[in-house]
């Protein structure tokens, strides 16, 4: 691995990637997310950034959220790779690397003189990965594709909303993030084939891809059924009840009891045993149809329940039910707080912020110490001033 460009050896901390070194042309989310969880893992990494930064800078609020969730730790350097001294500079940190991930347009490392051959051609054992919008040998593959269009294009939006109402695009970019932990997954298992063989990985990850393989089970569904899933809204929908949302006393539940043996807990505790013979309910096949008569009966009960009681005495019984939570909810809550899941983070102005952090924890790894998003090009003179050697 190579040796980090200063301050103490990384090596000795119990971090994972400590040692590595990640040189990151990103914008916006999938490229930025990937290399800020190999950070988190203790890589050091460079992110490279136009003049004008990463387009997520530009683009209001939305954008500066982005910016400060995902170049936490990072080292930012600003380079016109379209110089031949910037392109030669760029070249020079890329010798120096571990692992390059870029999700610029289809063809623009390519066009700038840093393709893949470009950089294995300085770094021979270099793990390379680029994410694109669709595959690169895809007729799609020069179409602009962010994370609407994967979104689109994959099914989630026909699968997300109410039956009868339009497709709805999730909430938040599941796309862009899923492909950032399929970047991350095909990094490492890049690095860990180079420790093998001494080989270096190209590697790619597409948004459509990612989107598709994370509806795997549905694609199961619709093998088993015969028919292809739709949308439908809450509720799940060959079972029930499941992912169904029950209104409490001062809130709401999304309450799961499908299986037999749940399905008899829960009239127990509602005091509705009668269901269990009703010719509505005593299957799962029947419970689908008659739905929303069944929610009705459940939501007699759990709507006298505080959303607090409900998920309390229901999980005693071994059955789901969980609050749906806003984001202040999710913040103060004391699970969040007990998994270490939310670290605080400085931004450019000094000023410290609550952000997600890892989605796991491995034993005698810590968060590393420095949470500081960078200005744009903030070490560019300190980075290249070393000329992009160790």
């Amino acid at each position: 691995m190579s040796e980090p460009a200063t301050g103490p050896d990384l090596r000795d901390d119990g971090a994972p990637l400590a040692g590595v070194r990640v040189v990151e042309f990103g914008h916006y989310i999938a490229a930025p997310a990937a290399t800020q969880v190999l950070r988190d893992l203790g890589a050091e990494v460079v992110k490279v950034e136009p003049p004008l930064g990463d387009q997520a800078r530009s683009i209001g609020a939305y954008g500066e959220g982005i910016v400060l969730a995902y170049n936490r730790g990072k080292r930012s350097v600003r380079l016109d790779l379209k110089l031949p001294d910037d392109r030669a500079a760029a070249l020079r940190l890329v010798a120096d690397a571990d692992v390059v991930v870029q999700n610029l347009r289809a063809g623009a490392m390519a066009r700038l003189g840093l393709g893949v051959a470009d950089l294995v051609a300085v770094r021979p054992d270099l793990v390379h990965l680029s994410v694109t919008g669709f595959p690169s040998d895809s007729p799609s593959a020069n179409r602009a594709g962010l994370d609407i269009a994967a979104q689109a294009e994959s099914g989630i939006m026909d699968l997300t909303g109410e039956r009868d109402r339009d497709p709805q695009r999730v909430g938040f970019p599941v796309a862009d993030v899923g492909a950032s932990y399929a970047v991350v997954q095909a990094v490492l298992a890049g690095l860990f084939r180079r420790e093998r063989t001494g080989r270096g990985c190209v590697g790619e990850v597409s948004l459509l891809e990612t989107a598709v393989h994370m509806q795997a089970a549905m694609w199961g569904e619709w093998h088993v059924t015969g028919q292809e899933p739709r949308r439908k809204g809450n509720g799940q929908a060959t079972v029930a009840p499941a992912a169904d949302v029950v209104d409490t006393r001062d809130g709401r539940v999304v309450v799961s009891a499908y299986a037999p043996e749940h399905f008899r807990r829960l009239c127990t505790f509602l005091d509705k045993e009668w269901m269990l013979t009703d010719p509505r309910f005593m299957d799962n096949p029947a419970r689908v149809q008659h739905r929303a008569e069944l929610l009705a009966e459940v939501g007699s009960v759990l709507g006298t329940l505080s959303t607090q009681e409900c998920v309390t005495r229901l999980g005693d019984l071994g059955l789901v039910a969980a609050a749906v939570r806003t984001y202040a909810d999710v913040a103060a809550s004391a699970d969040v707080e007990a998994g270490d899941l939310v670290v605080r983070a400085t931004d450019p102005d000094g000023r410290s912020f609550p952000v997600p952090g890892l989605p796991f924890r491995i034993e005698g790894l810590s968060a590393p110490a420095d949470h500081t998003v960078p200005r744009s090009g903030e070490h560019t003179d300190d980075v290249l001033g070393r000329g992009g050697e160790g």
